[in-house]
């Protein structure tokens, strides 16, 4: 069960992301910049990483936050294979050629996976007793 309550992550963050990039379409002044939207969606990610890892832990699960952050990651990079491209890139003229070699998309996939495991690290010293 926490396996699928990790995917569950994972899917969260996609949502999270997705919408947020196409909310940010539609802002006046940062319609035609993806460098800024990319931007902001780095730093929400971290945000979206940590509520997502909340939502896990409240189980109590003793996962490590790095395998936590990877299975969040990778799940998103599923649902972009199989939603993101073919619904959202091809139909406006990219291809998973261009989506998968971005830049940008990998660094969303460590700064997730990254925040994932500081977050659970700093969890972990604050609960060991002095």
């Amino acid at each position: 069960m926490r396996f699928f309550r990790a995917v569950f992550s994972g899917i969260l963050v996609w949502i999270a992301v997705s919408l947020s990039f196409y909310a940010l379409e539609k802002v006046y002044f940062l319609e035609q910049s993806f460098l800024w939207q990319s931007m902001l969606i780095i730093i929400f990610i971290i945000f979206f990483a940590i509520g997502a890892a909340k939502f896990y832990y409240l189980k109590e699960y003793k996962m490590s936050g790095l395998q936590l952050g990877i299975i969040m990651s990778v799940t998103a990079l599923i649902l972009d294979v199989f939603i993101t491209v073919p619904y959202v890139e091809i139909p406006n003229g990219r291809s998973y050629e261009t989506f998968f070699t971005s830049p940008v998309l990998w660094i969303l996939a460590f700064t997730n996976a990254s925040t994932v495991y500081i977050w659970k690290k700093r969890q972990d010293i604050k609960k060991t007793p002095v």
